[in-house]
């Protein structure tokens, strides 16, 4: 994928007309002639206008970035910040039980979201410590069958993840 420059004009369903006006490692900043400026995914489906590249420092930030970004998430346990689902924002959770004469239990869905993305990220982080720790290779093997079958039980949150690359995946069939 060929990173589109800043000065790119773009035509995106959701808010129509709108330029470029910054790229990071992950979203395109796009100031929308009638919504004004709105970042949106870099793997989003839009149609390009016209493009524009700028020079290599633009796309060499980005790579740095992206580096860095990977470096960090791999060894460190700081979390990074993940949007939920514009839809859910200031949602609640209702746990309603059978029994009609029991209160139902009511969640912010941002207070749940909040810890299943620490579950994700504490996931990541065994990940990291499986694969580097001393175990034979048939031990880290194992853990990792484990890790991805956490993963996939997971899946069924993936609908309150605003963005695709924070969802979580299990095992894929080939």
């Amino acid at each position: 994928m060929k990173l589109l420059g800043i000065g790119s004009r773009i035509q995106y369903n959701e808010y129509g007309k709108g330029v470029i006006t910054n790229v990071t490692s992950q979203h395109y900043w796009v100031t929308f002639i009638d919504k004004g400026l709105e970042t949106i995914d870099l793997d989003s489906e839009f149609e390009v206008i016209e493009a524009a590249y700028d020079d290599l420092d633009t796309v060499s930030f980005y790579d740095i970035e992206t580096s860095l970004v990977d470096i960090l998430k791999k060894w460190s346990d700081v979390s990074e910040v993940v949007p939920i689902a514009d839809k859910y924002k200031g949602g609640k959770i209702i746990l309603q039980p059978a029994d009609d004469s029991l209160k139902p239990y009511e969640l912010p869905i941002d207070k749940f979201f909040h810890k299943i993305t620490m579950v994700r990220d504490r996931l990541r982080v065994m990940e990291q410590r499986i694969n580097s720790s001393d175990l034979d290779e048939q031990g880290k093997i194992d853990l990792q069958q484990y890790v991805t079958r956490i993963y996939g039980s997971l899946t069924s949150f993936n609908v309150l993840f605003k963005s695709d690359s924070h969802k979580f995946i299990g095992q894929r069939s080939k």
